[in-house]
C-alpha cells in the first residue's frame, strides 16, 4: 500500500468521523426521548435531562426530522414540567395544611403565614423568601427538602424571640453615631438605611474580633433578621435617651432608583407577607 494511498483513507477518515460521532450521538438521543415518550407515566426531570442532550445533538446533525423532533420533545417537556410545579405545589399545600398552615396563592407563589416560597419550575427549584430577602439556596422541588428548610427558617425568623427595647436602643445608637460622624449634620437628620444596618453589624463585635479580626469570631447579623426586626420595631417606633429625652423612629420612602439598589433600601413586608414599601432613610425626631 503506498504512502499516497494510506494518506487519503485517512484523510477519509477524519472527514467522515465527525459527522459519524455527531449521528450517534443523535441516535442515542432520540432513542433516550423516544423511550421517556413512551411511558404512560411522564418523568418531567428525566425528560428535562434528555431533552439537554437532545438539543445538543440537534445543533450537530442537520437534518429537518431531527429538527422537528426536538422541537416537538421540547414542548412536551415544557408541559410536564409545568405540571410538575402544580403536582408540587399541590402536595406541598396538602403537607402544610396538615400541620394545620394556611397557604395561599399559586405556583409560582405560595404564601405560609410570613414566609413566601418562590417556584421556578424551569430551573426545578424553589426557595424561600422573608419579604424580598432570600432566606435559603434554591432548593430541588423535594416535599422533604423544602419542608425542612420552611421549618428551619419559621424557627429562624418567625419564632426568633425579639427585644423591642434593645433593637430600638441598638438602632439609635448605630443612627446617633452616623450622625456624630458627619461633617455637617444630613438634612433632615436622614442616614441611609443600609449604613445604619452596617454599622449595627459592627457595633456587635466583640473586643475579641477587633484585637484579631476573623470569620471565627465574627458574630453575624444576618439581613433578613435586620428586615424582620425593623418590621417588629413599627409596634414599639421610639426610645428614650440617657437625657429622658424621647425620640420616635421614622422611615423614609425609597425612590424609584434607590428601591432598585439593595445597597441603598430595603423592602420591609410591614403589611403582610407580600405587601410592604422600600425604605432608603432612617430618622430619629425628638418627639
Amino acid at each position: 500500500m503506498t504512502d499516497a494511498l494510506s494518506t487519503q483513507l485517512d484523510a477519509a477518515i477524519q472527514t467522515i468521523e465527525p459527522d459519524f460521532k455527531a449521528l450517534r450521538q443523535a441516535l442515542a438521543a432520540l432513542k433516550r426521548a423516544s423511550k421517556l415518550a413512551a411511558e404512560e407515566q411522564m418523568d418531567a426531570i428525566a425528560m428535562q435531562k434528555a431533552l439537554f442532550k437532545l438539543q445538543d445533538a440537534d445543533a450537530l446533525v442537520d437534518r429537518e426530522a431531527m429538527h422537528k423532533a426536538t422541537d416537538s420533545f421540547a414542548a412536551v417537556t415544557q408541559k410536564a414540567l409545568d405540571a410538575l410545579a402544580f403536582d408540587f405545589a399541590r402536595d406541598l399545600k396538602t403537607s402544610l395544611e396538615n400541620r394545620g398552615l394556611t397557604v395561599e396563592g399559586r405556583p409560582p407563589i405560595l404564601v405560609v403565614g410570613e414566609l413566601v416560597l418562590s417556584i421556578d419550575s424551569a430551573a426545578r427549584k424553589a426557595q424561600w423568601f422573608y419579604g424580598k430577602e432570600a432566606l435559603t439556596r434554591p432548593l430541588p422541588l423535594s416535599l422533604h427538602a423544602v419542608l425542612k428548610a420552611y421549618d428551619q427558617q419559621y424557627k429562624a425568623i418567625v419564632q426568633r424571640e425579639f427585644d423591642a427595647s434593645a433593637f430600638m436602643n441598638d438602632l439609635y445608637r448605630a443612627w446617633s453615631q452616623l450622625i456624630a460622624e458627619k461633617p455637617r449634620r444630613p438634612a433632615g437628620g436622614r442616614i441611609n438605611i443600609i449604613a445604619v444596618y452596617s454599622k449595627m453589624v459592627l457595633n456587635r463585635q466583640s473586643k475579641r474580633f477587633w484585637n484579631a479580626p476573623s470569620r471565627k469570631n465574627f458574630k453575624d447579623y444576618e439581613r433578613p433578621l435586620f428586615v424582620r426586626d425593623m418590621v417588629l420595631a413599627h409596634t414599639t417606633p421610639t426610645i428614650t435617651d440617657e437625657k429622658g429625652r424621647t425620640w420616635r423612629l421614622h422611615l423614609g420612602v425609597a425612590t424609584k432608583s434607590q428601591a432598585s439598589n439593595p445597597q441603598r433600601s430595603v423592602w420591609l413586608p410591614h403589611t403582610g407577607p407580600q405587601g410592604g414599601d422600600y425604605y432608603s432613610d432612617v430618622v430619629f425626631e425628638e418627639a
